[in-house]
């Protein structure tokens, strides 16, 4: 299967890193900055800017999850109907981050279970 790397010509939530937390947030439905940094492959401080200026904007909510902040698309956001069909759409066009995010193990081995 080959892969198709999209060059964002616009970034329609400020810059190429927020439209692409933004993508990644639709596509996990949560992660944590790490994670998002991982499959990005950006700078941990550049993911938590992205995700700082978009929760002050209310596109993303963040909560303690222990001692890690996790995130997802803001629930409360006014105009989430409009928001998720928009993000799907992006996200057609991005295999290559589809492709990294549906490869993302999301629940712990069976113990014993051989790699």
């Amino acid at each position: 299967m080959t892969s198709t790397v999209v060059t964002v010509l616009s970034s329609p939530f400020g810059s190429e890193t927020r439209t692409r937390v933004m993508l990644v947030l639709h596509l996990l439905e949560e992660s944590y900055p790490r994670e998002l940094a991982r499959l990005l492959r950006v700078r941990l401080a550049s993911v938590q800017g992205a995700l700082r200026g978009l929760e002050r904007d209310g596109l993303v909510a963040g909560r303690t999850l222990g001692r890690s902040r996790v995130f997802q698309i803001n629930p409360r956001y006014f105009a989430l109907a409009e928001l998720r069909p928009y993000l799907s759409r992006l996200a057609e066009a991005d295999t290559l981050l589809r492709d990294r995010a549906d490869s993302l193990r999301r629940r712990p081995r069976l113990t014993g279970k051989p790699m």
